[in-house]
């Protein structure tokens, strides 16, 4: 149409389909973090916690070596993934990163560490050394838990979601992006979820300073959603 070959778009005739609704991922809220966490055996629940407090894909987490776990600078040095027991890079250039490590962060990596864990050895592996199946994880013990306790069905990279939705709640965006490996903007932004309770309070303290500005918050009124997990 540009160079004038064609008198007429054909394009304007096609007739798209309606796009089937995406699923929605599951971000799981603090007090569910503590939930799930509690009632899981070591060392899935350290699996857990990290998984939320990093933000590091499947891979990433099953294929963390202690060489790459810097305790003296409180660094995670993520560099290298696996999937199906092969080892690889990881998925885009932004992905290879160093996550600072909290102090909660580094003790649950203390507690798994044994004396004599060499650099090359996996954090979280089989009995025979290997990688271990994130997949089996889930079915054998984190999905039972959440059936339990009430809780959505979650996967590592419902994990993800959280992390990212936690962090972007009180952290710059950029901030998140650096942390979770992401290229660009867009994509961090579309790993976060407006968690149940965070629009209605919103709402409260938009109500409340246009309205009422000079009117002080009441005692039994609720504090917004923290995202620290004891």
């Amino acid at each position: 149409m540009e160079w004038g070959y064609l008198q007429e778009n054909p394009a304007t005739h096609v007739r798209v389909s309606a796009q089937f609704a995406q699923r929605e991922r599951t971000a799981l809220n603090p007090e569910q973090i503590r939930l799930l966490t509690n009632a899981l055996p070591e060392p899935c629940k350290s699996m857990v916690l990290i998984a939320v407090l990093t933000g590091l894909r499947r891979g990433e987490l099953f294929a963390l070596r202690w060489g790459a776990i810097d305790f003296e600078r409180k660094l995670i040095v993520v560099r290298e993934s696996v999937y199906e027991g092969q080892f690889g890079t990881p998925k885009t250039r932004s992905s290879v990163r160093k996550i600072a490590m909290g102090e909660v962060l580094q003790t649950i990596f203390l507690a798994q560490r044994e004396m004599n864990a060499s650099a090359s050895a996996l954090v979280f592996a089989s009995q025979k050394g290997t990688a271990l199946r994130p997949e089996n994880i889930l079915k054998r013990i984190i999905h039972p838990a959440c059936e339990k306790l009430g809780l959505p069905k979650v996967g590592w990279h419902n994990l993800r979601h959280t992390s990212a939705t936690l962090l972007h709640e009180h952290e710059p965006l950029r901030v998140a992006q650096a942390i979770l490996g992401h290229s660009d903007l867009q994509t961090t932004l579309g790993y976060t979820h407006v968690l149940p309770g965070w629009q209605r309070e919103a709402m409260n303290r938009l109500e409340r300073g246009i309205l009422f500005p000079n009117v002080p918050k009441l005692e039994s009124e609720p504090e917004k959603p923290s995202s620290v997990i004891p």
